[in-house]
């Protein structure tokens, strides 16, 4: 049977939601000029503008193009400055030249947005009166899981461009942290079997999930154990105290050639204190630079550094002897009834802090599961057994890119809270760090 789009709550929670959720966007991009919209610090990255051009073109061109009668494009210039790689639809602006893409400005792109967001609640509001039809249910709650996404986008791209700024501007101008004490990691055992995980849309078809989730399968797991918590910026400081970035022993021969050719010596946005505090580390914020805090997760690593960690650690604390990166599917099968519970969950975009919060006292089991950092797994990101795509043109959306990536799980603090669910999987290179990607330790049990 091939795969569909999970359906949508009732056509009113729906038009109520998307309002809702819609309104995220320009509300995260309000404390930025014209100017910090326009920007694209890497190609990897896009402009604020861009992201809110996108989701904006994606409802046009999927839903409103299909749906609404007698349908006619804000402009059709658009269609192609924004979209982002689908192919089915057709042309596409290059991804590492949207920062050239001075026009529309950034008030026309809010004009447009808000333009589709009346066409889409007149749309709703009409289905809303009698029966919605399934697949305009469907794809209008792809469009708000969409927008979720590019929500955290927006986040991560902006911290890379105020970063690269030399006056590594304030994004938001408080700092939430306060000094905790360091609360102790511990190994907490899983049982193992045959498990099952992935999405199950017979058994819960209320709850929505991207096609690469499914279909819902077996796997044999050997017991293994995971880290009570992620690994922390203080821990990381000690692999880089012990010149672990230097030391080819801990390293896959790609990630060291990359450590090697790219200069690297720490994670992203960290930074030498100024003279102030000779030689203390800070880190890089969305409320600017900040000393470094020894309990927090660490964030912004590639997969080639967690992998390196794990290795280093597993030979340097006995502790910690067998540590490795767990599999996604170990992930999953830990963190789900951990996600039924409502428990070891931690910050999200939510709680508006933007960065990491540490543990502020030890709980029983597994801490942080859910935000703060996105875990890398050792797991590539491949297709589940019996995978089909979404027909259509959004089965572009996620089987496209099953190569040369590996899997991450668990959301960050850039997340929306009702975004994250144990199933969920995220993808990157094994090189990317500008998201906060971070790690947990995982090992065979005894």
């Amino acid at each position: 049977m091939r795969h569909q789009l999970s359906p949508s709550p009732a056509p009113t929670d729906l038009a109520r939601r998307y309002m809702a959720e819609r309104a995220r966007m320009p509300v995260l991009a309000a404390p930025l000029s014209a100017e910090d919209c326009q920007v694209q610090s890497m190609p990897d990255a896009s402009p604020v503008k861009w992201h809110l051009a996108h989701v904006t073109w994606f409802f046009e061109t999927f839903v409103l193009a299909r749906f609404e009668p007698g349908h006619a494009p804000f402009h059709p210039a658009y269609k192609m400055l924004f979209n982002s790689y689908y192919n089915v639809v057709g042309d596409k602006h290059p991804r590492a030249r949207r920062g050239l893409v001075t026009r529309p400005g950034l008030d026309e792109v809010m004009a447009w947005r808000k333009n589709v967001d009346e066409r889409m609640a007149t749309l709703l509001v009409r289905h809303g009166a009698g029966e919605i039809a399934p697949e305009l249910a469907a794809l209008v709650e792809l469009g708000l899981q969409h927008e979720q996404q590019h929500q955290e986008l927006l986040l991560t791209d902006l911290k890379h461009l105020l970063w690269c700024n030399p006056l590594q501007p304030v994004y938001m101008p408080r700092w939430p942290l306060a000094r905790v004490a360091a609360v102790p990691w511990q190994w907490v055992a899983q049982a193992g079997g045959v498990v099952q995980t992935g999405h199950d849309a017979a058994q819960d078809p209320q709850r929505f999930a991207f096609d690469n989730e499914a279909p819902r399968h077996a796997s044999l797991l050997p017991p293994y154990a995971l880290a009570s918590r992620p690994v922390t910026h203080g821990e990381w400081a000690d692999f880089i105290a012990d010149g672990g970035y230097a030391d080819p022993r801990w390293w896959l021969a790609a990630g060291f050639d990359w450590v090697q050719s790219q200069g690297i010596s720490a994670p992203l946005y960290w930074q030498r204190d100024d003279e102030r505090v000779a030689g203390r580390w800070q880190v890089f914020t969305l409320h600017g630079p900040a000393p470094l805090d020894s309990h927090t997760p660490v964030a912004h690593i590639s997969l080639f550094e967690a992998d390196a960690y794990a290795r280093w650690k597993a030979a340097n604390d006995e502790q910690a002897r067998g540590a490795r990166l767990p599999t996604e599917t170990e992930w999953e099968h830990a963190a789900a009834p951990w996600q039924t519970a409502g428990l070891a969950a931690g910050n999200f975009v939510d709680s508006g802090a933007l960065h990491p919060l540490p543990v502020t006292r030890a709980e029983p089991g597994l801490m942080q599961l859910y935000g703060d950092v996105w875990e890398w797994t050792a797991s590539a990101y491949l297709p589940y057994p019996g995978y089909r795509p979404w027909a259509g043109a959004v089965g572009e959306y996620n089987g496209k890119f099953m190569i040369d990536q590996s899997v991450l799980r668990g959301g960050s603090c850039a997340s929306p809270r009702s975004h994250v669910r144990a199933s969920y999987r995220n993808f990157f290179p094994s090189a990317a760090r500008w998201q906060f990607s971070g790690l947990r330790l995982a090992r065979d049990s005894d």
